[in-house]
């Protein structure tokens, strides 16, 4: 049949030493410390930028007042605005990667980026 190869003391070491670099590299990948990600807010008196898991209230100078975002709960939102349609703060929570809100009459904007949450997923606005 087949002649049996004998393992010997460094082919054990070397094998040994590959399992715990998959392993550790499996982990570092997996199981490391998410950057939470970044909420960009720009507006007319200037840029600002806070981590998404942040507790911020911030009232951002515009043409036509102060636009108040809120940052609250790995989510960012227009909370209120003096423009006269009111789209910005019916949009609702943004809280992925890549996403934004603009309130176009105040000149104020928000956009989530770093590693947030992934985009990926299928969100309410799909639906």
């Amino acid at each position: 049949m087949g002649e049996k190869i004998p393992v010997k003391i460094w082919d054990f070491i070397i094998i040994t030493l590959a399992l715990c670099l998959i392993g550790f590299s499996a982990f570092s990948v997996y199981a490391g410390v998410q950057d939470a990600g970044q909420v960009l807010v720009q507006g007319r008196g200037g840029q600002w930028v806070f981590p998404l898991d942040a507790e911020e209230t911030l009232a951002v100078p515009g043409p036509l007042g102060d636009t108040v975002v809120k940052i609250h709960h790995r989510r960012a939102w227009v909370e209120s605005s003096p423009c006269e349609n009111q789209i910005c703060v019916a949009a609702g929570h943004i809280q992925r990667r890549g996403i934004w809100l603009a309130c176009l009459p105040n000149n104020v904007f928000l956009m989530i980026h770093g590693n947030g949450i992934d985009g990926d997923e299928v969100d309410a606005i799909a639906w």
